[in-house]
């Protein structure tokens, strides 16, 4: 452990039960029984999972690309305690309905599974293992995603990515040196996926201070410290500096932790999600990584919500919007898309609240979400020291298809964010 980390780690608290919520006092315990981010995990896979008194016959889930960065040797190491199935899924492959069930109707009966890979194979393995009731372990290959250590699942369903309720890994283990011999882009899209911390606060607040829902400071809390000495220097994640590598799993393991704490991918995921789950809708034929499309989407965002907070108190009109404007815009999802939109539509009575409070308020809204936001130029520094994309071209997004985003993303999901306030301020 680095010398600058903190005396108490929130992990091994939260892993404890030890770890206390900074608004209400009260112990929290991670669902995950079994964290492990360490140099090298070479010769101890089988002792973590001994540990977790999983049952003798496992499934061991890879792809071809995972199989050869660490699932070959994880194999090998718990099939000397264990019955091992293999499961090898092609490289490339989705995390959507038709393949979960796929996996699932092809495995015999087995006591546990464990994930070899990153967030396709995790939200893959998330949904097997809640389909059989048996518990999932991960072994991480990169550090590309925020959803080791989370609730939900990122699942595709007819076009329309959504996230799922799963279960947390009961043990989620981190190799660094593995981890930092990554292709660099996913390590770039962990990052991505890390910056988005920034603007999903920001969108979060926005709908607690005008709407009232419910928004907690636990998540943030939780990962303040790792994040600010990621942040402070991201050079070395793209030279193999497996110190680097560590601040970036830590926080992507929090982030995980705080979006189980709170019962969703609240803290983690809004508008700049939002803006990338539209793109993947829409241009299924276009493909990134999860996290560059997210580096470039928070980008987008925050220059959004920079304008918003740089102006006078937005004025908002009713929307609007109606069920077959939806149909007609995404075809077979417009349905799915209106009821999710419907919930957070403003009524005339909710537009004139909402409005009052604007006027009242504004300076004390605008500050207190400036507070927690990184902001766009920071958020590009950040991105552009690491050599992540930031720019929709870089990813092979016509900027139009951005444009498009910005207006219509809030369609497809309930959650209320800088992309409504703008959508619908006069």
């Amino acid at each position: 452990m680095p010398a600058s980390e903190p005396a108490t780690d929130p992990i091994a608290e939260l892993v404890a039960g030890r770890y206390r919520d900074p608004e209400t006092g009260e112990a929290l315990q991670a669902a995950s029984r079994a964290i492990a981010i360490e140099r090298s995990l070479a010769g101890g896979e089988v002792e973590l999972v001994a540990a977790l008194g999983i049952g003798p016959k496992l499934a061991v889930v890879s792809d071809a690309n995972t199989y050869e960065a660490l699932g070959a040797r994880v194999e090998a190491a718990l099939s000397s305690r264990f019955t091992i199935e293999r499961v090898m899924l092609p490289a490339g492959v989705a995390a959507d309905v038709a393949t979960i069930e796929r996996i699932d109707a092809g495995l015999p009966p087995v006591d546990g599974v464990v994930a070899v890979g990153s967030g396709t194979i995790n939200d893959l393995c998330k949904m097997v293992a809640l389909r059989r009731g048996v518990p999932q372990v991960v072994f991480a290959t990169a550090p590309s995603m925020n959803g080791y250590t989370s609730v939900s699942a990122s699942i595709t369903d007819g076009g329309l990515k959504r996230s799922v309720r799963a279960a947390t890994p009961i043990g989620a283990f981190f190799d660094l040196e593995v981890l930092a011999a990554a292709p660099v882009r996913l390590i770039r899209a962990g990052l991505g996926d890390s910056v988005a911390r920034g603007t999903a606060q920001a969108d979060w607040l926005l709908a607690h201070l005008l709407l009232d829902r419910p928004y907690r400071e636990l998540p943030f809390t939780l990962l303040a410290g790792d994040e600010a000495m990621l942040l402070g220097d991201v050079r070395g994640l793209v030279s193999g500096d497996v110190t680097a590598i560590h601040y970036l799993t830590r926080t992507l393991v929090l982030s995980g932790f705080g979006m189980t704490l709170v019962g969703g991918s609240f803290p983690a995921s809004q508008g700049e999600h939002l803006l990338s789950h539209y793109v993947e809708l829409v241009r299924p034929d276009l493909h990134a990584y999860h996290g560059e499309q997210i580096a470039v989407a928070t980008v987008a965002m925050a220059h959004l919500q920079d304008r918003v907070l740089a102006g006078d108190p937005p004025v908002l009109r009713t929307p609007t919007l109606t069920r077959d404007e939806l149909v007609g815009r995404f075809g077979a999802q417009g349905d799915a898309c209106w009821q999710e939109l419907a919930k957070k539509l403003l009524d005339d009575a909710a537009t004139e609240a909402v409005n009052a409070r604007l006027e009242a308020n504004w300076d004390a809204i605008r500050d207190r979400i400036l507070g927690v936001a990184l902001g766009a130029a920071r958020t590009i520094d950040i991105l552009y020291a690491a050599g992540a994309p930031v720019l929709p071209t870089e990813i092979g997004w016509p900027l139009e298809l951005l444009d498009d985003a910005l207006e219509h993303a809030r369609e497809i999901r309930d959650r209320y964010t800088f992309l409504d306030l703008a959508a619908d301020s006069m």
